[in-house]
């Protein structure tokens, strides 16, 4: 179930793929026409409302990255009784601006009055839209830029569950070689982040063990990512992680006869024999909240950052093969991470070149979090 406590963001049904949930923890006051007794004069109402959405990918390839993306908008589509044609969806390049503009002024033009580009690449590209347009509501995943007007931005404490599955990723090593292929180097705080949140929770429960991150430099390469899982695992890493859109990791891992962490869905329908976890986005929870608030004349623009309470990032249940013991550590973690007592980049850390982050009593801010992780910590190797 899918429960939004503290939502910050701006805030027939199609049938659902078989991991498909529900965000039933979501109230809708509407009635059938999505009007209500506290709609403002900015309310577009139900029966209006089209959805545009920039995928880097095709949803239809995998488990991964545009996959995720789109289960969200299926479950936005079914929490609101949305129809097929009110949801418009197109893939392209996010390295290409001219493609990206070309692909919302085609949903603009077929009537879309708000549109979601998913990946990073499409920042820029979206802010020049949202001045164009100041009667569509642009809203796009990760990266920083807004306008406080009609374009804000949205991700997620991903770093919680990262935290998580490091704990279940050094419980289960038996080589202390763990691998990582990574989209980014560290000029993406997004994904070093995810990178030192893992590695700090391998070293909570087995500080032998190293990760070996290899970086693509592409958000969605599967040429690259295979090559890189393929370095990791003939070196001898025995469980392998990922921030990359295919499951390469995940399926190289299962062929080599090792272990994998999945990411963005539950990647265990792939590879049942190899998957300890995996680490998820409910992106329901936020595109249900956001298009609810459009159809309402609620939504205030301001920049959405929910986490493991607010039902937006989680990891799946544990395989029955994990390591004994590893079970009762997550659930340790959890907790703290629930009731605050932990926030995964607490006190002092050292990096991997020497260097100490933070401070003791203390812990990083979401700014830094999201903007200014730029090292590596100190478990972390990176393979050329």
């Amino acid at each position: 179930m899918f429960i939004i406590s503290s939502l910050t963001g701006c805030g027939g049904s199609t049938a659902a793929p078989d991991d498909y949930v529900t965000n039933d923890g979501y109230e809708l006051s509407s009635d059938d026409t999505g009007k209500t007794e506290s709609d403002t004069s900015n309310s577009i109402g139900k029966e209006n409302i089209k959805v545009g959405v920039l995928y880097i990918s095709d949803p239809a390839e995998g488990s991964g990255y545009s996959y995720t993306h789109d289960l969200g908008i299926l479950g936005m589509q079914s929490n609101l009784g949305l129809s097929d044609d009110q949801i418009e969806r197109k893939i392209v390049d996010d390295a290409d601006a001219e493609a990206t503009k070309a692909a919302m002024e085609e949903c603009i033009t077929d009537g879309c009055s708000v549109i979601f580009t998913t990946s990073w690449g499409y920042m820029e590209a979206t802010a020049e839209m949202a001045e164009k347009y100041p009667d569509v509501y642009f809203s796009h995943g990760t990266g920083y830029m807004s306008n406080g007007t009609n374009f804000n931005n949205y991700f997620g404490r991903i770093y919680q569950p990262r935290y998580l599955s490091g704990i279940v990723a050094g419980m289960n090593t038996q080589s202390n070689k763990i691998g990582y292929v990574a989209a980014m180097d560290t000029s993406s705080s997004e994904v070093t982040g995810g990178i030192d949140a893992f590695a700090i929770g391998v070293a909570s429960v087995n500080p032998e063990a190293k990760i070996y991150v290899a970086v693509t430099n592409s958000w969605y390469d599967p040429e690259k990512e295979e090559e890189a899982a393929r370095k990791l695992l003939d070196m001898g890493c025995d469980v392998m992680a990922q921030h990359c859109d295919t499951p390469y990791p995940m399926t190289l891992a299962q062929e080599y006869g090792v272990y994998g962490i999945g990411y963005n869905s539950d990647m265990s329908k792939e590879v049942p024999q190899a998957c300890l976890c995996s680490v998820i986005w409910n992106w329901s929870a936020y595109y249900t909240a956001a298009v609810d608030a459009i159809i309402k004349g609620t939504w205030s623009c301001e920049n959405y950052y929910g986490g493991m309470s607010e039902g937006l990032v989680e990891m799946t249940d544990l395989a029955s093969f994990c390591a004994e013991g590893t079970q009762e550590k997550v659930a340790e973690a959890t907790a703290a991470i629930l009731n605050g007592s932990s926030n995964v980049f607490d006190g002092e850390m050292t990096t991997n070149t020497g260097e100490v982050i933070g401070s003791a009593g203390a812990t990083l801010d979401d700014a830094t979090i999201t903007g200014g992780i730029d090292w590596y910590y100190e478990n972390v190797v990176v393979v050329e």
